[in-house]
Formats: structure tokens, C-alpha cells, sequence
């Protein structure tokens, strides 16, 4: 199947009602991370998958990630989707009985305890409510193997000291710009998270939100990528005004906004 014969999540909504970032997708937007490419780079570098591995990517959208990762021909990979469109957008890029896309939640995948080395998330956890964040990092825990390392890359706030009140602020702006429930936490938030559901955090990095700036879409999607996607945007009105609410937002609070990175080991013998 060619990336033009298959369904993109979204496809037949009003751009009015579509998530934000099924908005971008049908624009022409891959990258849909809130660090880029690079930060998912960094993030793949920490975890070093190898060819023993077996790695399972939580929501993996358009498979951006997943075409990386299987370059690195992991010993088997499993991407768990629950948007059957875009389970079956990533299953063009399987070549291999080892690599399938289940259609499931992230919460409770269904797959065997102990049956991952490598577990990832991208631009998914910030998109929870509280309860199903700590649901989603203890399913990551009981997936992993003894020493198995797990991965978010996800928005965050800044500093870590930052006011309850403009934290509210913040997540309501992108939740009415993004028709999405959007609550990311600070940087240590997302550690203490991580330690709470018994990982012990290794790596971290961070990136500026420049998810919808000229610089970062043309990194992120090449030239012609870029370009396709601003001449999309400025034919389709009411898209590009879905797009523009959102920089505007991104804008705003940008001294308040990041991406962040994160990398933490299941510790041998911790309790499943």
C-alpha cells in the first residue's frame, strides 16, 4: 500500500472538528513531535536498540519513528495503536513476520508481561488525564523485562516551579487549539512520575516547541516536505485556520513550553 492509497486518521472529519494534529497530517505533516526529529534521534540513541531487542512503540501515529527503529532491525516490533487508520498507515512499512501493528491502548496492551526490552511513547502521555498516564507507565513496567528501557518524548512545562495558575492557563489554551484534553507536566513532574511506577530515569534532553516554526518544519520534513505543506495549508482556509490558532497558542506561551526526553531502566529484579 502507497502512502497515497492509504486512509489518514481524520480523513472525512471537518478540519473544524479534527484534532490538532490529524490537522497537520492531513496538511502533509510526518513529524508530529513536539521536540522534531532530532529529539526522536536522541531518543533512539539512548535506547540503543540492537538486533536482540524486542520493541514496542505506544501510539505511533504515521509511523514516523517505527521506519527508524526498524533500521535498526530490532529482533521483533510491535506498535500498539488504538486509531485503526493509523495502525494500518504504519502497517505499510512492515516487511517482516517479526513486526506487527496491534490495534489496542496503550493502557493495556493485551501483550505478554516481560515480552519487551525497549518500550517508546511519542507526543501521546501529554494527551492523558493523570490516571491514565500512571495506568500507561505501569503497563510500560509490567511489558518490560528485568533492565528493560523505556522512552517518552512529550511536551513539557517550564521551570519547574512554574504557578498552578498559569499551568491551568496553559492547558486549557492547547486543549480548545488542539480539540484535545492537553496536560503536560513540568520536567521533574514527568521524572517523579517515571520513579513512582518504579523506573529508574538514565537519559534526558530537551527541545524548544517549535513544532509549526518555518526552521523546525523544514528539519523535520525536508524542503519539499516543507514546501508541500505550506502550499496545502494556504489553500485550504479553514485548515490553515486551525493551524495558525495552534502557533498562535505555541506562541504565546512559548517561554513556557519545551520538549522534553526522557530514558529510564526497569531495575532487575523489581516487582512485575
Amino acid at each position: 500500500m502507497t502512502e497515497s492509497q492509504a486512509a489518514l486518521p481524520g480523513e472525512g472529519l471537518k478540519p473544524e472538528k479534527m484534532p490538532g494534529h490529524w490537522v497537520l497530517a492531513q496538511m502533509g505533516k510526518r513529524v508530529l513531535r513536539p521536540g522534531g526529529i532530532e529529539l526522536t534521534w536522541q531518543m533512539l540513541d539512548a535506547l540503543a536498540i540492537g538486533n536482540d531487542d524486542h520493541v514496542v512503540e505506544f501510539a505511533p501515529g504515521l509511523g514516523a519513528t517505527a521506519q527508524r527503529t526498524l533500521q535498526r532491525a530490532p529482533a521483533s516490533y510491535t506498535a500498539v495503536e488504538r486509531d485503526e487508520r493509523a495502525a494500518e498507515y504504519v502497517r505499510k512499512f512492515l516487511t517482516h513476520s517479526s513486526q506487527q501493528v496491534v490495534h489496542g491502548h496503550a493502557e493495556e496492551t493485551g501483550l505478554p508481561t516481560g515480552s519487551a526490552t525497549v518500550v517508546y511513547g511519542e507526543a501521546m502521555l501529554s494527551m492523558q488525564p493523570a490516571q491514565a498516564k500512571a495506568r500507561i507507565f505501569g503497563e510500560a513496567f509490567r511489558l518490560l523485562k528485568p533492565n528493560g528501557r523505556y522512552a517518552i518524548h512529550e511536551l513539557c512545562l517550564t521551570p519547574d516551579d512554574l504557578d498552578e495558575s498559569t499551568k491551568d492557563e496553559i492547558h486549557r489554551a492547547l486543549s480548545d487549539a488542539i480539540h484535545a484534553g492537553v496536560r503536560p507536566l513540568t520536567s521533574q513532574q514527568w521524572r517523579s512520575e517515571l520513579e513512582a511506577a518504579g523506573f529508574t530515569v538514565t537519559a534526558e534532553a530537551h527541545a524548544p516547541m517549535h513544532l509549526l516554526e518555518p526552521r523546525r518544519l523544514v528539519q523535520d520534513e525536508g524542503l519539499g516536505g516543507a514546501l508541500r505543506f505550506f502550499w496545502n495549508v494556504a489553500r485550504n482556509k479553514e485548515s490553515r485556520k486551525r493551524i495558525l490558532a495552534m502557533r498562535s497558542v505555541f506562541r504565546k506561551y512559548g517561554r513556557h513550553l519545551a520538549a522534553i526526553m526522557l530514558v529510564a531502566h526497569k531495575t532487575a529484579g523489581a516487582d512485575e
